[in-house]
């Protein structure tokens, strides 16, 4: 396994523009740091349940993944769509398109197509072929979720150093976030 290649894989999935970075984006521009925070947290532990649940149906129920990811796929093409619509829905409104909560940035996380398809196919891609021992694939679990965290938290940041700048140009950063998320709703079908 090319480490360096793994790496990049994951800092660049968990770094670019989906679902749950966009919706810590929003999170931030809405509800303020706090509730980025709460929501980050709840999307880490869930990006953290995901790898866990993905080592074990990937080492039980191989042959079935693919139906499995399709049906994800429609379901999370659906959601990134919806974010879209709550997004120029929410425009001008003072109600946030979500709580900004722990519970909320967990939940969300088994409807991001993004998620489950990176957490499916990533131990399969880089680890799973060459470690088989339970200890090394949880030290790879434990990695690719301190990168997702600090991904996350750098959009926290941004978000943060920059709510001023998204309030103030809300209806560009609504459209630019908008056609992020329908890109994601594209791409997970190529």
């Amino acid at each position: 396994m090319n480490i360096l290649s793994f790496v990049f894989y994951t800092f660049l999935v968990t770094g670019t523009p989906g679902p749950t970075n966009l919706d810590i984006l929003n999170t931030i521009k809405s509800q303020g740091r706090r509730a980025g925070i709460q929501y980050t947290y709840g999307a880490s532990l869930a990006f953290f349940t995901l790898l866990v649940l993905s080592a074990l149906i990937n080492s039980l129920f191989a042959q079935y993944i693919p139906p499995v990811l399709t049906i994800m796929k429609v379901i999370g093409s659906l959601y990134m769509l919806y974010l879209v619509y709550l997004l120029f829905k929410s425009h001008g409104s003072d109600e946030p398109t979500n709580k900004g909560s722990f519970k909320s940035g967990y939940l969300l996380q088994f409807l991001n197509p993004k998620v489950i398809t990176f957490t499916l196919t990533v131990l399969p891609s880089f680890v799973l072929g060459t470690y088989h021992t339970f200890s090394t694939i949880s030290l790879f679990i434990i990695v690719i979720t301190l990168i997702g965290v600090f991904s996350f938290g750098l959009w926290v940041v941004f978000g943060a150093l920059l709510q001023r700048f998204l309030q103030r140009h809300e209806m560009v950063v609504t459209i630019v976030m908008a056609i992020f998320l329908v890109y994601a709703a594209v791409v997970v079908w190529l």
